[in-house]
């Protein structure tokens, strides 16, 4: 063997780290405008760690609210768009909106979404179709949409939602379109981790268990929270930081040779 040939050489080549962040970068949110919602934690602790913020909520007036309140809070760049997440050219004007107001695009997490708790044979047509638009395919036109700014600059993380529901085929509260849709999103965001990939954007699914939001039926009373959590090996639920420290993981700099994969958020719940 030449010393050209040498392990390690440079002459052999070696992997190196995927591209650095920018100094000042942005994460799109969707689906926060639930006061208690995990898109609206995860905007907090993103604002917190200096991420500028692309917001889109169903109504305008409650991402650009929630915009302002981060600004004055952390002093980064937000800014706030109403959306309806199943229209593709409401979400091609915002992202559009965002890539021009704010600093480049880095990151975004999937949050909208729709419970369903209706059986299986009493699903109407119109109530699969409402539960899949919301769910699976507005996941897939967001994540094209700004898929396409990120792929363009080299450098992208992209999280989906998805649900132990899916994972079992119902759960404490949504039964089988749900846990379909939330299905999809998992071998969405494969597809996406594999076509995406060779463009610098990682795409990754949580699937949390039951978390203390209103998604349920409304919020937990006390009797509720603790049945549920008494099903765990941890003994609780998760609350809305427990997805959003995850989430914060996914799309950090640190994060970049994760991707295609779905990660359990549930105490214990299933195992898989």
């Amino acid at each position: 063997m030449t010393e050209s040939a040498q392990p390690g050489s440079a002459q052999t080549g070696s992997a190196q780290p995927g591209p650095a962040f920018p100094a000042e970068r942005t994460a799109v949110l969707t689906g926060v405008g639930s006061a208690n919602g995990i898109g609206r934690h995860t905007a907090h602790r993103l604002a917190e760690a200096g991420w500028n913020l692309g917001l889109i909520a169903r109504r305008e007036d409650e991402a650009t609210a929630l915009a302002a309140e981060l600004t004055a809070a952390h002093g980064i760049a937000a800014r706030g768009a109403g959306v309806d997440v199943t229209d593709s050219t409401a979400i091609a004007e915002a992202a559009a909106a965002f890539e021009s107001d704010l600093p480049q695009i880095v990151a975004l997490a999937n949050f909208a979404g729709v419970s369903s708790s209706v059986t299986y044979f009493e699903i109407t047509d119109d109530e699969w179709a409402r539960v899949i638009a919301n769910n699976l395919t507005a996941t897939h036109l967001v994540t094209q949409a700004f898929g396409r700014i990120m792929a363009a600059n080299g450098l992208g993380r992209i999280v989906g939602l998805s649900s132990v529901t899916a994972q079992k085929g119902g759960g404490t509260f949504s039964k089988t379109a749900y846990a379909a849709a939330k299905a999809g999103i998992i071998g969405l965001m494969r597809g996406v981790a594999l076509e995406l990939g060779p463009h610098g954007v990682t795409a990754n699914t949580i699937a949390p268990g039951p978390v203390d939001t209103d998604i349920m039926g409304g919020p937990l009373d006390d009797a509720r929270r603790d049945a549920m959590g008494a099903a765990t090996p941890l003994g609780r639920i998760s609350v809305p930081e427990d997805v959003s420290a995850t989430v914060a993981f996914l799309i950090s700099e640190g994060a970049g040779h994760i991707t295609g994969q779905t990660l359990s958020i549930n105490g214990g719940l299933y195992f898989h």
